[in-house]
């Protein structure tokens, strides 16, 4: 169909925005580049980012097509209750700025296996350093590359491999340079992402306006709420058949705590950008990047919702959004929306997906490079390699990385993330699998000096073996007298099965993980084993009036938020 090809007004505005991102990456580099060739320059920028750089760089790094489709099309199923992932991160990353970033840097951390290291054993790191690696690799990279080609063929009408092998060519470009490059850069990404995004969005109520006879922003984001009042809901009632995805109060006091304090605080992909820099400023990035985290639902699920609207009522897109089997596919919302946007306009929204895209895969291969090159490289293969040395393991790194994603997205991308999966929910699901065992082994290696290595061990492969059992444990046990408290609720995207939700799932998992880990300790500790405490203390965590006011602002603004929208 003409209207799902770009025109080549589009592709100029896409070029320029190419070319600007480039050209400044190139400028960064040669301007800031370190004359020592030092490795924790390349890798983290040290001293480098200011404030705003690191909050649009965390921003940056994690927008990508998991949001801007999977978020997208989980608005169009279940509505605005998928927002609390950003909501809930915007609180969360208070809490890493008070509590975690102060401890990460007073003890001078700058990789999640160093922590590991320097509080448990060599051991513990090594093995976390490897699972990091894979996860990073195989879900992470392979995901962002496979669902942001989709996206991008489907809006512009490339082969999907095509799309795949020039995401990866310009995202090797971008990571090439540095931690610094990614930084600043970064900064030209959100710009994209956040105007195109908010561009789209516009068009879209716009459109509702129309259709309706009258016209304005507000008129359209008023039939929006009308004609889809159900899916303006953030807390879902056990009879809500999206329930198993977002189950009730535990996205506010229960296992999303989890999921967003492992993603914000224990991951180098994220915490990266903000381990070279000043504790102010740092707090500063991170205080930042909780503002702008308010601000995605309105570019990444308004539009899903208003895809939602334009297809059941208006009668919109019945063709389009339909998978090869003619089911509807809602992951195909967002291209859909996009495909509507005028000439020029709808270039700079394809650019700002790009830039989502581009962004979290150099952000990702650099925390790949960074973990090979500084936690196994230098301390298990090369342990005399010169700085010089470590950058260009560094920077082969990268390309190696980004070439195995390539290879697996084109192997098993179709099969794990294609066509009527929900691929946001995907990611998240898997990946808990892992995150309370960790969540538990870096807490308590935070706050209690008396956790031992071993306590540590059994969190991590402990945490694995508790979330397996309990996501296959409906089908070996009959737990019906569950499902009134919400425990075992039927998915109705697996054939109705009764489930464990996965989010509640990461909350039992990691009481099981503390209670293990407590008692293992007790245990040790009553044998003589003294473990290596962090350096903590109270003062740490004192925060300037600035982020104070700051913080008090984003907690009001979401319970508003959560208040008007119960």
């Amino acid at each position: 169909m003409k209207n799902n090809l770009l025109d080549f007004k589009d592709y100029i505005v896409i070029l320029i925005y190419f070319i600007v991102v480039a050209a400044y990456g190139f400028y960064i580099y040669y301007k800031k580049k370190s004359k020592t060739g030092d490795s924790k320059d390349y890798f983290l920028a040290e001293g480098s980012l200011t404030w705003w750089a690191i909050g649009a760089s965390l921003i940056a790094s994690n927008i990508s097509a998991e949001q801007f489709i999977g978020m997208s099309g989980s608005g169009f199923k279940m509505g605005l209750a998928i927002a609390t992932y950003e909501w809930m991160a915007a609180a969360t990353l208070i809490v890493v700025a008070v509590f975690f970033i102060p401890v990460y840097l007073k003890n001078k951390i700058f990789t999640m296996p160093q922590f590991l290291h320097q509080r448990y054993n060599g051991t513990v790191a090594m093995i976390m350093a490897v699972f990091w690696l894979m996860l990073y690799i195989v879900v992470n990279l392979m995901s962002i590359l496979y669902l942001g080609a989709l996206a991008i063929s489907n809006i512009s009408g490339l082969h999907i491999f095509l799309c795949i092998i020039l995401l990866a060519v310009f995202a090797i470009i971008i990571t090439l340079g540095g931690m610094k490059v990614i930084g600043y850069t970064d900064v030209i990404q959100v710009f994209f992402l956040i105007l195109g995004g908010l561009v789209a969005t516009y068009i879209a109520l716009e459109l509702l306006a129309t259709k309706s006879g009258t016209s304005g922003l507000l008129n359209g984001l008023n039939i929006l709420k009308s004609e889809a009042n159900d899916h303006f809901h953030m807390i879902f009632s056990k009879d809500n058949k999206n329930y198993v995805s977002l189950p009730g109060l535990s996205v506010l006091i229960g296992g999303m705590w989890i999921v967003n304090l492992n993603y914000w605080g224990c991951n180098q992909y994220i915490t990266q950008r903000a381990l070279g820099a000043d504790l102010k400023t740092a707090r500063g990035g991170i205080l930042f990047a909780a503002f702008l985290k308010l601000l995605m639902p309105v570019i990444v699920v308004l539009p899903g919702i208003a895809a939602y609207v334009l297809y059941t009522k208006y009668g919109m897109f019945h063709t389009e959004m339909l998978d090869s089997k003619g089911v509807v596919d809602v992951n195909k919302a967002y291209p859909n929306l996009l495909n509507l946007l005028p000439i020029g306009i709808k270039g700079l929204a394809f650019a700002a997906l790009i830039a989502a895209i581009v962004a979290s895969l150099a952000g990702k291969a650099n925390s790949i490079a960074t973990i090979f090159t500084l936690d196994i490289y230098k301390k298990a293969i090369n342990k005399e390699a010169t700085e010089k040395n470590l950058v260009g393991i560094g920077k082969i790194t990268v390309i190696v990385s980004i070439l195995i994603a390539v290879v697996l997205s084109v192997i098993i991308g179709e099969q794990l993330m294609g066509e009527g999966k929900q691929g946001f929910n995907y990611i998240q699901e898997y990946t808990g699998f892992v995150s309370p065992g960790i969540f538990a082994m870096f807490i308590l290696g935070f706050f209690w000096k008396r956790t031992t290595s071993n306590a540590a061990l059994f969190a991590t492969i402990g945490g694995f073996i508790f979330s397996i059992v309990l996501k296959f444990l409906p089908n070996w046990a009959n737990l019906s007298f569950l499902t009134p408290y919400g425990l075992f609720q039927p998915n109705y995207d697996n054939k109705g099965i009764y489930e464990i939700p996965f989010i509640d799932r990461m909350g039992i998992v990691f009481i099981l993980c503390i209670i293990g880990m407590s008692i293992i300790t007790n245990i040790e500790n009553r044998k003589g084993v003294t473990p290596k405490g962090l350096e903590v203390d109270t003062s740490m965590f004192k925060t300037s009036k600035s982020f104070t006011i700051g913080a008090l602002v984003i907690i009001a603004l979401l319970t508003a938020l959560y208040t008007i929208y119960w």
